[in-house]
Parts: C-alpha cells; structure tokens; sequence
C-alpha cells in the first residue's frame, strides 16, 4: 500500500496512519506532509520507527525552502519516481 501524506503532521493522527502500515509499504510525504520529515521532531522518529519506507516528494521540499532541514534519514524522489511508487502499488491511501 502507498499511504500519501500531503497535509502536516500536526493535522492529522499519524498514529491512525502507523496502525495501519505493513512491512513493503511505502509512506510517501508531499505538499505540507513534507515537514514531517524535519529533522529533530517527534514526527519523523514516529515514521521512521514504522515498517514501511519514508520518503518523500523533491519538488515539495524545495517548494517549502526545506532541503537543507530535511533528515537525511529521508530520501527526496523526483515525480517520476512518484508514479513508479503508485504503479508499484495497487492500493493507495490519501492523509
């Protein structure tokens, strides 16, 4: 499952999300879920700590001015690889 997180960690219970996350799934974070992936936030150690791989959206955290607070636990995809993740993955999930 691709779980998409598009809105900051603090509108949303990531904890809801992480219950749901199995080994193979992919958490992808894009438009202002990209903050989650700040480094030092009680946010990204919560992800991190989940079975599924955390990345998240290039564009996005350029767009925010974030590249250089991003953790370098995440890694940046591109669009291109955006879509390889949605074909991957059958089912897909919007927070």
């Amino acid at each position: 499952m691709l779980y998409t997180l598009s809105h900051s960690p603090w509108q949303v219970d990531i904890h809801a999300l992480l219950r749901l996350v199995r080994p193979g799934d992919d958490i992808l974070l894009m438009q202002d879920g990209v903050v989650a992936a700040v480094k030092d936030n009680g946010h990204l150690a919560t992800l991190l700590a989940s079975p599924a791989r955390v990345v998240a959206l290039q564009n996005d955290v350029e767009a925010r001015g974030l590249t250089a607070q991003i953790s370098s636990s995440i890694d940046t995809i591109s669009y291109t690889e955006f879509v390889k993740l949605t074909v991957k993955h059958a089912s897909q999930m919007a927070w």
